[in-house]
């Protein structure tokens, strides 16, 4: 390679919500890191980690909507899962050694029915020793690799739908919507162990993330990188508006007076509003971010957007 491929691209401001469909084998930063490379953008995050293991929907946020992208990281997330039943590994998936084994019973639709509506509501888990949460300054995963197991307190989390999509003799395939902070790969080991057995993940699919369901068009890398060359138009073409982050939530315009102190930072009355809760809010078809209700009733900024005047 010569000095002058050695030199980094110029970076450049991007702002919108790209739509990956994180492959197989890479983690979430990696595909994020090459997705900014392509767009050679000057900032960019993702918006909720999914293990190598798994593929499907990540949102990327560049520019401006990283200020939204916190938002996506609450929001609730739906799956497709297949467990293999039988044997349980350290890591809870494919990637890890099998610890144990266990007879398969013989499971009828009734009886898979009635384990998985154990799980649906608010359950309690226990996370996971292989997960990237801290315990004392280090992260569970690598106190895992190095064979220790710490005491992990239970978490409450909501499992809005759980329903049973495929099963052979020793698989059952799963389709799941649940809260942030929802551990896939527990929640199948605890169904399996309602089953009388063990399991572990062996496919793990994000089909939808908050307002972006499964009807939102997803682009690969390979697909970024064949658009590269056409220039930034093209792949500038691919994102969603910042705004669509929260599309989903209430809406609140404002007359230019009062845009004018909520950019500011200030608090302003609006009439029609909620009571409670965060809206979007424009000054015409101007996004100037995001609002929440205060104890008073007035609409205080929340996070404030400063996009270019041609994405407003």
């Amino acid at each position: 390679m010569t000095q002058a491929q050695r030199v980094r691209a110029p970076r450049r401001d991007v702002h919108g919500v790209l739509l990956l469909d994180k492959p197989i084998g890479l983690t979430s930063n990696d595909a994020l890191q090459r997705a900014k490379r392509i767009f050679a953008a000057n900032k960019a995050g993702h918006t909720g980690s999914l293990d190598p293991l798994a593929s499907g929907m990540l949102p990327l946020c560049f520019g401006e909507a990283t200020k939204v992208s916190g938002f996506l990281l609450d929001a609730d997330k739906r799956y497709a899962a297949t467990a293999k039943l039988g044997q349980r590994t350290d890591t809870a998936d494919a990637e890890g050694q099998v610890t144990a084994t266990a007879t398969v019973p013989v499971l009828t639709p009734v009886l898979i029915e009635q384990a998985l509506a154990r799980f649906r509501g608010e359950i309690q888990q226990i996370p996971p020793m292989y997960s990237a949460l801290h315990h004392q300054g280090q992260r569970l995963y690598d106190l895992a690799r190095d064979g220790i197991e710490v005491e992990r307190e239970p978490r409450a989390v909501t499992i809005h739908e759980l329903s049973l999509a495929g099963q052979g003799d020793d698989t059952l395939s799963l389709e799941v919507r649940c809260s942030k902070g929802t551990y896939i790969r527990t929640l199948v080991e605890d169904v399996a162990q309602a089953l009388g057995t063990l399991a572990h993940v062996t496919v793990l699919r994000r089909l939808s993330v908050g307002p972006f369901g499964m009807d939102s068009a997803m682009h690969s890398l390979e697909s970024l990188e064949a658009l590269k060359d056409s220039g930034p138009a093209a792949l500038d073409a691919l994102l969603l508006p910042v705004d669509h982050a929260v599309l989903h939530w209430p809406k609140a315009s404002l007359q230019d007076d009062m845009a004018f102190y909520f950019t500011q930072g200030q608090a302003v009355r609006v009439a029609g509003t909620p009571s409670e809760g965060r809206l979007r809010v424009y000054a015409g078809s101007r996004f100037l971010g995001v609002g929440e209700i205060i104890e008073d009733g007035r609409l205080a900024p929340k996070r404030l957007m400063n996009l270019p005047q041609r994405l407003v």
